[in-house]
């Protein structure tokens, strides 16, 4: 898939191994699965009462986004993710992931293809490509901001 070489410079990592960075990868995005679990449990209890269920979704995807970067940027050192294509593909993993849990969990929830999917339909208030774009971007973003790229 991609050839890593180990060489340290300066402290840092220049190189890190697949199965180490997707390892790495994956354990962040378990992290972010459960920070934004614990957001939906208190969305659903305290906001969606005050502002009804799209709206409130749709704040959702906003707290979400700050969720996600905060998560990243307190993670991205130990990704040790220092080029542009480990952070491109951290990215799409983290979507690829989270758009099969959405729909899975949406789906043991009972809920309809038609409003799991209108979740993804900005026509019909859903911001979630929004969310998605920001998470596919959000190890850039953070590695940018902390200088590792």
């Amino acid at each position: 898939m991609f050839r890593f070489d180990r060489k340290k410079t300066k402290g840092s990592v220049t190189g890190v191994g697949t199965k180490g960075l997707v390892f790495r990868a994956l354990s962040v995005w378990i992290l972010i699965m459960a920070v934004e679990t614990v957001h939906g449990i208190v969305r659903r209890l305290f906001l969606e009462p005050l502002t009804g269920d799209i709206r409130a979704r749709q704040i959702g995807v906003l707290i979400g986004t700050l969720l996600i970067y905060s998560v990243t940027y307190l993670t991205i050192r130990w990704l040790r993710a220092s080029q542009i294509v480990h952070l491109v593909a951290i990215g799409c993993i983290w979507v690829v992931l989270t758009i099969l849990f959405e729909i899975g969990l949406g789906r043991l929830a009972g809920l309809s293809w038609d409003r799991i999917l209108s979740d993804y339909d900005p026509r019909s208030g859903g911001l979630m490509p929004f969310g998605l774009i920001f998470m596919f971007l959000a190890p850039w973003l953070t590695a940018k901001q902390r200088r590792i790229v």
